[in-house]
């Protein structure tokens, strides 16, 4: 183990630059035709990816406008934080801070998923490669760690995808230690900053695998007999731990301040059940799943939220795991931590149950007893720690396969094998399966993005836009990038109870009591987009006086009905 310690790998800027050039290769290939329609396509759904492309945009907005009101954004209108009522992407302000509009926010987002998967490969490259295996084992650990087949159904949660940083943080950490770096030790705890800035789901998990790693470490120096260490590498990490935990709190502090303004915000013993889900998730792979979509689809039906419930790690890559566990290139220490890694992260990935045997899952543990878990909202998140451990143990895997193919049959039978590997890693990774029409595909899903009617820009703030499903507010706030006009309209993970009473007071609009409420409110125009579906009120609507009797300025702007309320 000690020898192990010191073997800190030569990683030129060639090698390095190789991989990432390879991850981004990776990407367009694994997304195509994404690549072809910037802009005017978004990967998966017409979901959360608007929602998020306006969350980016935002950012950058917020940053060059009022950067002392950051969370004070246009959504859910007068509420305050209302940025922080989801995951908030903020570490990709600066993308934020190039174009404007919902074209530009939409090329914005895809360039960023592509990114994402992109960064999630040269995180896991790296960090196999720091964790001793050769350059073309390291490929298959970095292909598995960003192409696991449960990434496909995360298309629409870039805060998900978004996971890179905790093999870079890793990988910085370890090198820094290994090689004496004080500069590595601070960039990996600044890398963990940046993680936690994308999104809490992600960034607990890694401030808690730190905790655990430290602990670890802190017992393998006592048993070794505490033997001397660099009084800069304390310091590097103390300071970068200080980095970290200061970023962190500070990120949190608009999240708390909702939570004590919005009861309805907390995450439930029963929303965390509604999210939870029996072993056979791990059986469940995308329906665009290229290899696996037909073949689990039996498995997949009966799971009750699909998008969080899909945990397939990937056939390929659980070979080459469990080969991995007997490869001698890794310590057998680390191989053991790798592999009850593994089953203790499944297990808590299952969640708990209100009732029956599931409600003494561990996760409940955590659920109750860790600060700020109670904030994340889906265990199976847990499984980007998992894909995490897997790929590395598949990188010692196809390092073991390969070498024994070269012992046998030579170096060029070796690298047909290393390369073999790689290719079905990807294969069984790729999306290029069916739609969820059940329709053949040429590539993974990409929706045209709707386009903002005419006449939407420049009416006076604040606003309403009706309907207001969520379906309709996801369109909404992606068209809002035009100039970010104030409205009630906004999406998030959870709904305010402020506006659920708007939309109940604004049910039969127009008539008299809505058009009171609303300008009570400070509500200055209501659009109505007749091409949308209506929502039906629940109780029958009473003929509605004119628009004279109410006060109100009526226009029709093609598909927009637009009301003045004055004031």
């Amino acid at each position: 183990m000690a020898t192990w310690w010191r073997s800190s790998p030569q990683l030129g800027g060639r090698e390095v630059a190789l991989a990432a050039l390879a991850g981004a290769l990776l990407a367009v290939v694994l997304f195509w035709p994404l690549p072809l329609h910037l802009g005017t396509d978004i990967p998966l759904d017409l979901g959360d990816p608007l929602p998020q492309s306006w969350q980016v945009a935002w950012d950058g907005h917020a940053l060059a406008t009022q950067p002392l009101d950051f969370y004070q954004s246009n959504q859910f209108w007068p509420l305050p934080d209302s940025l922080a009522f989801s995951d908030a992407l903020i570490g990709y302000t600066p993308a934020g801070l190039i174009g404007s509009g919902p074209h530009a926010a939409v090329v914005r987002y895809d360039l960023l998923f592509l990114f994402a998967f992109a960064l999630a490969f040269l995180g896991g490259y790296l960090l196999a490669r720091e964790l001793g295996a050769p350059p073309w084992a390291a490929a298959v650990g970095g292909a598995a760690f960003a192409c696991a087949p449960w990434r496909l159904e995360q298309g629409g949660h870039l805060h998900v995808l978004s996971s890179g940083g905790i093999p870079l943080t890793l990988f910085l950490l370890l090198r820094g230690w290994r090689r004496e770096r004080p500069g590595l030790i601070v960039g990996g705890f600044a890398m963990a900053a940046w993680q936690m800035s994308l999104g809490f789901s992600l960034g607990l998990q890694l401030a808690y695998l730190l905790l655990i790693l430290g602990a670890v470490a802190a017992a393998w120096w006592w048993r070794a007999g505490r033997p001397a260490i660099p009084r800069r590498l304390v310091v590097a990490t103390l300071v970068g731990g200080a980095l970290f935990a200061g970023a962190s709190l500070v990120l949190a502090r608009p999240y708390t301040r909702v939570l004590d303004a919005h009861p309805e915000a907390e995450r439930t013993s029963v929303t965390i059940a509604r999210y939870s889900g029996p072993p056979r998730m791990f059986l469940a792979a995308s329906e665009t799943s290229l290899v696996w979509g037909r073949a689990t689809s039996g498995v997949r039906d009966g799971l009750r939220a699909v998008p969080e419930q899909t945990l397939f790690p990937g056939l390929a890559i659980v070979l080459l795991a469990l080969a991995g566990l007997g490869w001698r290139g890794y310590p057998r220490p680390l191989r053991i931590g790798l592999g009850v890694g593994v089953l203790v992260l499944a297990v808590l990935s299952l969640g708990f149950q209100e009732d029956g045997a599931g409600r003494f899952l561990p996760y409940r543990l955590l659920y109750e007893l860790l600060p700020g878990w109670q904030g994340i909202r889906v265990p199976g998140r847990l499984h980007t720690l998992t894909t995490l451990a897997l790929a590395l143990l598949a990188a010692g895997g196809a390092a073991r396969a390969a070498a024994a193919v070269h012992t046998r049959r030579g170096r060029r039978a070796g690298a047909m094998v290393a390369a073999a590997l790689v290719l079905a890693v990807l294969v069984e990774g790729s999306g290029f399966g069916i739609d969820r029409g059940g329709e053949a595909l040429a590539g993974y899903p990409h929706p045209t993005v709707p386009k903002a009617p005419a006449g939407l820009a420049g009416l006076p703030a604040p606003l309403l836009q009706l309907p207001a499903a969520p379906e309709d507010n996801r369109r909404y706030l992606l068209w809002s990038t035009d100039g970010f006009p104030r409205m009630l309209n906004g999406r998030t993970s959870f709904e305010p109870s402020f506006f659920q009473d708007v939309l109940k007071a604004t049910a039969c609009f127009p008539d008299r009591g809505s058009v009171t409420r609303l300008r009570e409110i400070g509500v200055r125009t209501v659009v109505v987009h007749t091409d949308r579906p209506a929502q039906r009120p629940v109780a029958p609507c009473p003929p509605a006086p004119s628009t004279a009797e109410l006060g109100l300025e009526r226009e029709r702007r093609g598909p927009l009905l637009v009301y003045r309320l004055g004031g």
